[in-house]
């Protein structure tokens, strides 16, 4: 049913291509009625140690079940772009992309769509990036030029661009704030890579970096249910989101606001903007409908694996009604109970700021043999950037050093290492950065996990108030996807190494005044690391 409603949904929000958009001004407005997500339930296998996790997971998000087999996780950046493009080469009926940013040199996946454009005529794709990330070097080559090419080829009912713009931004903010630094008041930050009926779920932009040297987690999903309900939020967002037209201007592309998007611009009246927005995405991302049956696995097996939809989109949402931060919370609420004191957990961030209700939760969890991953200054995407950006490595050194100085007061030392991941140095050969974001969840008298959080959230404060996100939380039984999984988390942390307060008292780790007070600012004016 969830898939059929996905299904519906997805033409019924699918913006038209307005042949009279309106450009920054007032818009005519249509509401969509949308249909209501649907969970499956758990299976009475569930029933025990994870009966406590999953329970309430069904109240908070929607589901379905599959097979663990129809997951495959991929291990490298190489390895993720070759897929990428295997997968867009025998693309039959859609491509949909969601993506903070494309990179402006990128001619080579440009490429790629185009030969499976032109190979296909059957074949229609969408894109959907963010407005400030995408447009920030125009006049100069951007994303935005890169992409509004395809749409003069191939014709706005085959290719769809589209940016989305956040309402936080506008107004004298818009106007003075530096392009380097305004992405701190939202973005759309969601990574959904679907082609047919297959998506890949990442943390990972598509740009060189995120196909050469960058490390992150991609899982990918062979499920046409799964891929038809992030499709459906997809359209959501596009549904509220600035279009990309080509045009003879310096830049090379325009951004046009359709009178068939489902709110006003964010530019022209912000409020209204999220009162028609809440009304699209909620029903989108809520489990109102009654519970499905589970859909039969391959040559009728049982499915033994739960899939949750996360939704992260509380600029959208007033109320916020998101999943993913309750979807989290419950679960590291729940290892907090002696029952689960030998259950061990494996969370990763690149930009280690986690929202504070996290930090507190994963300590207070009875597990024990506890890893946290986080990139080293070095291995950090804004090392030796210019400006404040440039300040974020170290702002990230502290807040690392004040979780270190948590866990030395609650006397978790025992139970919780903080690990730095480097491969070299950023900007120097061979140099990679750090940027895989998740959560693993083994239980007591297990080897391997039987949970895990895959998707683009960096759990920072950020991510719950500013951006948009998107991910899964797995919930299996499936002996094969288990192993797995840890073979995943054991390869993260093949470049990681321990680091304690002692190392943070080394010279070269001491964050000056001016660090501090730029942490200040940010979080003054409204922004958020």
């Amino acid at each position: 049913m969830l898939a059929r409603g996905a299904s519906r949904c997805c033409q019924t929000l699918r913006p038209a291509l307005s042949r009279t958009p309106v450009r920054y001004g007032k818009v005519q407005r249509r509401r969509y009625s949308m249909p209501s997500s649907a969970a499956a339930p758990v299976s009475p296998s569930s029933v025990g140690v994870l009966a406590p996790f999953t329970n309430e997971l069904d109240k908070i998000a929607p589901s379905f079940r599959i097979q663990g087999s129809q997951i495959s996780i991929i291990k490298s950046p190489a390895d993720f772009y070759d897929t990428l493009k295997t997968k867009i080469r025998g693309a039959r009926r859609r491509i949909f992309l969601s993506t903070l940013y494309i990179g402006k040199s990128e001619q080579d996946l440009i490429a790629t769509l185009q030969d499976s454009l032109r190979a296909n005529p059957d074949l229609k794709l969408s894109i959907l990036t963010d407005a400030l990330r995408g447009t920030r070097e125009a006049p100069n080559p951007s994303c935005a030029s890169l992409l509004a090419p395809l749409i003069t080829e191939f014709g706005p009912d085959r290719v769809e661009i589209r940016m989305y713009h956040t309402p936080n931004l506008t107004g004298l903010r818009k106007r003075h704030i530096p392009k380097r630094i305004n992405e701190g008041w939202g973005l759309q930050h969601m990574k959904l890579y679907g082609i047919d009926d297959e998506i890949i779920l990442s943390g990972a932009n598509l740009s060189t970096d995120y196909f050469t040297n960058r490390q992150d987690r991609y899982h990918l999903f062979s499920s046409k249910e799964v891929t038809g309900y992030f499709e459906g939020l997809y359209r959501g967002v596009t549904s509220l989101s600035f279009q990309v037209e080509p045009s003879k201007t310096p830049s090379g592309f325009e951004l046009v606001w359709p009178a068939e998007n489902a709110a006003p611009s964010p530019l022209e009246d912000p409020k209204q903007f999220i009162s028609n927005s809440t009304a699209v995405v909620n029903s989108l991302i809520s489990p109102k409908e009654a519970l499905q049956a589970p859909a039969a696995g391959k040559e009728g097996t049982a499915p033994d694996t739960t899939v949750y939809m996360l939704g992260q989109l509380s600029q959208l949402l007033k109320p916020d009604t998101s999943t993913e931060l309750p979807a989290v919370s419950h679960v590291l609420q729940t290892l907090s109970a002696p029952q689960y004191a030998g259950s061990s957990w494996t969370f990763t961030a690149g930009y280690f700021n986690p929202a504070p209700s996290l930090t507190n939760l994963l300590m207070s969890t009875a597990s024990s043999n506890c890893t946290v991953i986080t990139a080293s200054p070095q291995a950090n995407g804004f090392y030796g950037s210019k400006g404040v950006s440039g300040m974020l490595p170290d702002a990230y050194t502290l807040l690392a050093r004040r979780f270190l100085e948590a866990i030395h007061r609650q006397k978790r030392e025992a139970a919780i290492v903080l690990k730095e991941w480097r491969k070299g140095t950023v900007g120097e050969p061979e140099g990679w950065t750090y940027h895989a974001k998740g959560l693993w969840i083994t239980l007591p008298k297990e080897n391997s996990p039987s949970m895990t959080i895959i998707g683009s959230s960096n759990y920072t404060k950020r991510s719950y108030s500013h951006d948009l996100e998107a991910g899964a939380l797995i919930v299996t039984e499936n002996a094969e996807l288990k192993k797995r999984l840890g073979e995943e988390q054991v390869w993260l942390q093949d470049y990681a190494k321990p680091v304690s307060l002692e190392d943070f008292t080394r010279t070269d780790r001491r964050v000056g005044l001016h660090v501090r007070i730029a942490m200040w600012i940010v979080k003054a004016v409204g922004g958020a690391l």
